[in-house]
């Protein structure tokens, strides 16, 4: 039987923002940190958007959250590739996701590409940034895909979104 691998989720109560990607990518599981793959953007963009005071390693992903962020995943189940998900893993692991960010209270919860959203929300159209209707009580925003396969966004142009999110989260 193969082995199930997941990633625990960097959350606690009352963050200003938890990020929120498709599914921890299998060599993440793995190692236990979120975005270890080196071609992820994601650490370097949270630095370049003024998330962080610096690029954070993976392996210190915990310190994220004393920036007063954290990080989870839509589907808790590792995969190589995202596509190789279901459209019923998304539905399921919904109520669990919603679950979580009504225990902790973040004020936005930040899914990093459209895919998952689209599959929770059952919306067909989804618009980038803030959405009009709530999360488990968290505002909803969309950020592209850090992944180093979304190749639709550069690093400006990601780092451009996440800033816009940022600013609206010092409000």
């Amino acid at each position: 039987m193969m082995k199930l691998f997941t990633l625990p989720d960097l959350i606690q109560p009352k963050l200003k923002i938890v990020f929120c990607g498709l599914n921890p990518g299998l060599g993440s599981a793995k190692k236990g940190h979120h975005f270890m793959n080196k071609s992820n953007r994601f650490w370097k963009v949270l630095h370049l958007a003024g998330f962080t005071d610096q690029i954070l390693e993976a392996k210190n992903d915990i310190d994220l959250l004393n920036y007063g962020y954290g990080i989870t995943s839509a589907v808790s189940r590792a995969t190589k590739k995202a596509s190789d998900l279901s459209k019923g893993e998304f539905q399921k692991e919904a109520k669990i996701l919603e679950k979580k960010i009504l225990k902790n209270r973040p004020v936005f919860i930040a899914f990093l590409g459209k895919a998952a959203y689209v599959e929770i929300s059952g919306k067909r159209e989804i618009d980038w940034g803030l959405q009009d209707e709530e999360f488990g009580g968290a505002k909803v925003w969309v950020l592209p895909n850090p992944s180093g396969l979304n190749r639709n966004f550069s690093l400006e142009a990601l780092v451009k979104s996440y800033s816009q999110l940022r600013k609206k989260s010092l409000k």
